[in-house]
Parts: C-alpha cells; sequence; structure tokens
C-alpha cells in the first residue's frame, strides 16, 4: 500500500512504497531531506466500515437519514379558505339584517364559533407554522386543528359566563367598561395561545397570534352582523 508524503520544504505531493516506511531521503524536487512516516503515523479522517449503524455484507452502512417533509402551499386550499371567508361574510350579512329573536342569535353565533374554529385553527398553523419542525399531516393536523379550535369556541363561553358571574347579567348587557372587558379578553387569549402552543408546539409569542386570529375573524363577523365587536360593550 503506497504511503502519501508531503515534502515540507516545497510541499509537493508524491507516493513511495510501503517498504520506505520510517526511513529518511531527499526530496525528488527540491532534493531537501524527507521523512517517511510510518503506517502508524497515518491519520485515518473518514472510515466507513466504523460508521454507526446497520451496514450489508461489503461494511457499507445501508441507513438512510429521515427527510423532514416540506408543507407546500396549495392554490387548492387558498381558493378554498377565500371562499368559505367570502361566504361566510355573506352569510353574516344576511343574518344581521333578518328578523331573528336574540335567543337564535346566540344559537346561530354558538353554532359559528365552532364551525369555524377547526378550519381557522388549520389556515393559521399553515402559515404560523416552524419550517424547521416536522409538519402535522394527515389525520394527525386534523385532530390537532379539531381539539385547538373547539377550545378556541368554548373560549367565547368562557368570556360570557365569567362576565355574567363577576359583573351580572344587567351590567354585561348594559355595557361593561373598558378595563372590565379587557379584564376577561386577556385571560381568553392567554388560554387561546396555550391551547395552540400544545396543539401545533407553536412558540409561545406564535400561539398568541394564531389565536388571536381566531377572534378577530369572529369579532369581524360580529361587526358584520351588525352587533358589538365583543359581548358586553
Amino acid at each position: 500500500m503506497p504511503i502519501h508524503v508531503i515534502c515540507p520544504g516545497c510541499h509537493t505531493r508524491f507516493s513511495v512504497g510501503d517498504q520506505h516506511a520510517g526511513k529518511s531521503g531527499a526530496c525528488p524536487k527540491c532534493k531537501g531531506p524527507i521523512q517517511i512516516p510510518t503506517a502508524s503515523d497515518e491519520v485515518v479522517i473518514h472510515a466507513p466500515e466504523m460508521e454507526a449503524g446497520a451496514t450489508n455484507a461489503q461494511g457499507r452502512n445501508v441507513l438512510k437519514p429521515i427527510k423532514r417533509k416540506e408543507a407546500k402551499f396549495s392554490s387548492n386550499v387558498f381558493v378554498i379558505v377565500v371562499g368559505a371567508v367570502l361566504l361566510c361574510l355573506a352569510v353574516a350579512w344576511l343574518l344581521g339584517r333578518s328578523e331573528l329573536t336574540d335567543s337564535a342569535v346566540q344559537w346561530i353565533l354558538a353554532a359559528g364559533a365552532f364551525a369555524l374554529g377547526p378550519p381557522l385553527a388549520y389556515a393559521g398553523y399553515s402559515f404560523l407554522r416552524d419550517d424547521e419542525l416536522e409538519v402535522y399531516q394527515g389525520t394527525d393536523v386534523v385532530i390537532r386543528a379539531l381539539a385547538c379550535g373547539v377550545v378556541y369556541a368554548l373560549l367565547w363561553g368562557v368570556y360570557m359566563y365569567v362576565g355574567w358571574q363577576l359583573f351580572g347579567t344587567d351590567s354585561f348587557k348594559e355595557g361593561l367598561e373598558m378595563v372590565q372587558i379587557m379584564g376577561l379578553l386577556v385571560p381568553v387569549l392567554g388560554i387561546g395561545a396555550f391551547a395552540a402552543f400544545v396543539s401545533f408546539d407553536l412558540e409561545p409569542i406564535t400561539a398568541f397570534f394564531h389565536s388571536t386570529l381566531y377572534f378577530l375573524v369572529t369579532v369581524l363577523l360580529r361587526f358584520v352582523m351588525d352587533l358589538p365587536f365583543l359581548p358586553g360593550m
């Protein structure tokens, strides 16, 4: 097996037979003294047979690295989301101008909150997710979006129930002060951010924006229905 040698004077590279290992000689180019290294002095930069993992009969590693799947932008999903948003706005506008009882309006708001929760949770995750992490897909992302969306919808009920208990039903209907409304809204958004954090492994700030997206959309629909932005206002 040839021994690779580099002249310390002119840096010429050449090879000699292993029978010259450990001997001294002159560089064929500059004639300077050269010490031929022994086999024990050689440095092994990479030894494939030492790689961890399963190997075949030739000693080669047969394991392949796991590739992270990237979620590609889908024009079909974008069209569906835009169409659904426009449909919701149209329905909200029609409901706001129809003769409905207060009880019917409350049932419609509750049904809409649950219906919009999972789609908005999925839509928010699709563009707020961390590209460095594994993407949730298929049944996994559907279950997570459902769970997160249901929590978001329930938080509207928590907002109203706590408001009634703290300030009374009459005060809640007549209108609360901004400090009281913020006192109800901040913990609701905090719980929503925690739900997004647990469901989609989002960063805390990103999870807050995820939950805020849902509440902004529902508040916008309330406005289109000619209702106060928030219950209690």
